[in-house]
């Protein structure tokens, strides 16, 4: 179990993913929360006014501490900070940030008897498709982006190591939710296809290279922010939850049926334009990804995953429609008034 009276570090605590974590932890009643992030340009830091934490810091600022006493107080880590572009191409500038930082704050945690739970990615699996386990050999795994194996370079790093004994890696596959608005081209197919629709009334989807895939009938694993909180914080809480786990749905659907999700809580017609997949993309495309979700049943986590068409209603309307984000009384709610 979490100790509420126990300083809870989360990184990367103000974007996507991360502050949905402070969100879900804020809910059960933990505010000794620190933050490590880098608030940029972006409006990210909007994603921190509704929620509750003791402070925040530079990464920078972090790395320093490492080297004191100052954190003496932090008995959980959840290490979520990451530049998350699959589109960065500076190879350096993600080793030094994802690789080695992970690797930085893991050694401290050991050292230090702390939990350490951090962010791996779906990426790191390449372009492997079908049902993904965590059960393979890590060094054939062949990530088609610097992103990725900046991922699994520490994922081999850990395993190499001996860490996975007592720490947890997440696999996070295709996650969507409120608090992402920020990370622009990054963000979730539901996002750009709710804005899309306001803006033209229609979707665009790629086509189909593949005679076995019709268009829009390629598939993926898409998990609801809430219910990756849910897993993660069950992680965290669960010393015996170690090694690599997927987070995911555990079902695949089509970007049809993730589309039609949209137009339906929009209430608008459904009008799906089929566009040509960029040259530079196809030889790369994974067509069906679905997350084995057998590990993290294993270590306990035996809720309920809500239903992506319940998921994406929940998120336009209690979040993007009235652009808000977690922790917003309002957003809070109207969710908990909807869900009876």
């Amino acid at each position: 179990m979490l100790d509420p009276q126990h300083t809870i570090l989360v990184t990367g605590g103000a974007g996507f993913i991360g502050s949905a974590l402070v969100w879900g932890l804020n809910t059960r009643g933990y505010e000794r929360i620190l933050i490590a992030d880098q608030l940029d340009r972006s409006d990210k830091w909007r994603n921190l006014v509704p929620l509750r934490f003791d402070d925040i810091i530079a990464p920078e600022a972090l790395r320093a501490a490492l080297d004191g006493d100052g954190l003496s107080h932090v008995r959980t880590v959840l290490h979520l900070g990451a530049c998350s572009s699959t589109t960065e191409t500076d190879a350096n500038y993600l080793l030094h940030n994802n690789t080695e930082y992970t690797k930085t704050l893991a050694e401290w945690a050991l050292r230090h008897h702390v939990r350490f739970v951090y962010a791996s990615s779906a990426a790191t699996y390449g372009d492997l498709e079908g049902t993904l386990g965590e059960d393979g050999d890590l060094r054939r795994l062949r990530p088609l982006n610097m992103y990725g194996y900046s991922k699994h370079l520490f994922d081999l790093y850990a395993e190499r190591h001996g860490y996975f004994d007592r720490i947890a890696g997440l696999k996070y596959f295709n996650i969507f939710g409120p608090n992402e608005s920020h990370k622009g081209d990054m963000r979730s197919v539901v996002n750009k296809a709710f804005h899309q629709i306001q803006k033209t009334g229609r979707v665009q989807l790629f086509k189909s290279h593949r005679a076995d895939f019709a268009d829009g009938q390629q598939r993926r694993d898409f998990l609801y922010v809430k219910d990756a909180v849910e897993m993660t914080l069950h992680v965290a809480a669960s010393p015996t939850a170690n090694g690599l786990i997927n987070v995911g749905a555990g079902k695949s659907h089509t970007w049809i049926e993730l589309a039609t999700a949209v137009f339906d809580a929009m209430d608008r017609p459904r009008q799906i334009e089929f566009i040509d997949m960029p040259e530079s993309l196809q030889s790369k495309y994974q067509y069906s990804t679905e997350a084995s979700i057998a590990r993290l049943r294993t270590v306990g986590y035996d809720a309920p995953i809500t239903p992506l068409a319940s998921a994406v209603n929940d998120y336009i309307r209690h979040y993007l429609t009235p652009d808000r984000r977690l922790g917003d009384h309002a957003a809070t709610t109207a969710a908990v008034m909807g869900a009876h």
